[in-house]
């Protein structure tokens, strides 16, 4: 495994993650809120949905 990709790809994440916070801390807060109050099926499906699109794309693009 190529490590280094790895931690690309994390860093990635925290730039993306940044960009939400700086651009839109209370639409952030507000979806933060909304996800407190699904019950944690809706949360699980949520999160598999997430897993299996990110999967798909990167098979996809072979990344």
């Amino acid at each position: 495994m190529d490590w280094s990709l790895l931690f690309k790809a994390l860093c990635l994440v925290l730039v993306i993650e940044g960009i939400l916070l700086f651009a839109a801390p209370s639409r952030l807060r507000e979806a933060a809120q909304l996800l407190a109050r699904l019950d944690d099926r809706t949360l699980r499906l949520i999160g598999l949905v997430a897993m299996l699109a990110g999967a798909g794309l990167i098979s996809l693009f072979r990344i």
